[in-house]
């Protein structure tokens, strides 16, 4: 898929146009066990479906399951995963002092039109022998997912990298909303919504309910795409997840949306709006 010989594109300009990362265009499948990603792809069904197990209740699962681990074992693949149970916690550190948490905003607030509210989070997606991240950037209101980036690492860049190509293509949002995770409340991050004048909404501390939309989405995309297909690589991978999404925006119909697309709920005012932003 990309060609690293090609006479006119270079590879980051082949990888911009692909919507991968350059790290992504050299991934190799993460060198974990058959086992090991076995109970991982394990803890990420039960947890789409559980997204309250905290390590003990997800050890206690695996053991259902015929799979004598100890929670040590448990807590280390949900961290590389990047899973945290929802329930509240009491706030016992400190934040990073140039990571400001921002108040959620979304409380009572009715969602009536497209770019009035962007929300985004981050995804493990399990391959056949390793692992990769996934995270988009949804328009509330329509479903529509806007932009998204694969990434062998939980970095800040394809996070970035998403946001940029939502608000260059699509404009600015009035509110951006998060979990709290260290990608979203990093400065780079947050100075990028606030350079576009956009308020950031951050979700209380294990609260997936404040974001559920895309957890919805997760949810879906999972069990329609990435379980059903072994992928092998990350450029399969890819292929796989913009089919899924391309369908999922433009031919799938929402109940919520009176029978229609997430793209066609989204161009129906969306566009309008944007255009506005853009010209102000």
């Amino acid at each position: 898929m990309v060609d690293g010989s090609h006479p006119q594109l270079s590879i980051v300009r082949q990888c911009a146009l692909l919507q991968i990362s350059r790290s992504g265009r050299y991934y190799q499948p993460v060198g974990e066990s058959e086992p090991t990603l076995a109970l991982m792809r394990l803890i990420d069904e039960a947890f789409l479906d559980c997204p309250y197990y905290g390590s003990r209740q997800m050890m206690r699962h695996l053991h259902r399951l015929g799979h004598r681990v100890g929670r040590n074992r448990v807590v280390g693949l949900m961290r590389k995963m990047g899973l945290r149970a929802i329930y509240q916690k009491p706030n016992t550190s400190a934040p990073h002092p140039e990571h400001r948490v921002y108040p959620y905003l979304l409380r009572d607030l009715a969602i009536v039109r497209p770019n009035q509210v962007w929300c985004s989070d981050i995804t493990y997606i399990p391959m056949r022998r390793g692992f990769l991240y996934l995270t988009a950037i949804m328009d509330w209101h329509s479903r529509r997912v806007l932009s998204w980036r694969l990434s062998n690492t939980m970095d800040l860049a394809f996070c970035t990298e998403a946001l940029q190509e939502a608000l260059a293509l699509h404009g600015t949002p009035d509110i951006f909303n998060t979990d709290q995770r260290s990608q979203f409340t990093s400065l780079a991050f947050t100075q990028m919504l606030a350079d576009a004048n956009v308020r950031i909404s951050m979700d209380g501390r294990g609260r997936w309910m404040d974001n559920v939309f895309i957890e919805r989405l997760w949810r879906s995309l999972k069990y329609e795409c990435v379980y059903l297909h072994a992928f092998e690589t990350g450029l399969a991978l890819h292929a796989g997840l913009r089919k899924w999404i391309g369908h999922y925006n433009t031919r799938r119909p929402h109940s919520s949306l009176g029978g229609q697309t997430p793209e066609e709920a989204y161009n129906e005012i969306g566009s309008t709006v944007s255009s506005l932003k853009l010209a102000a």
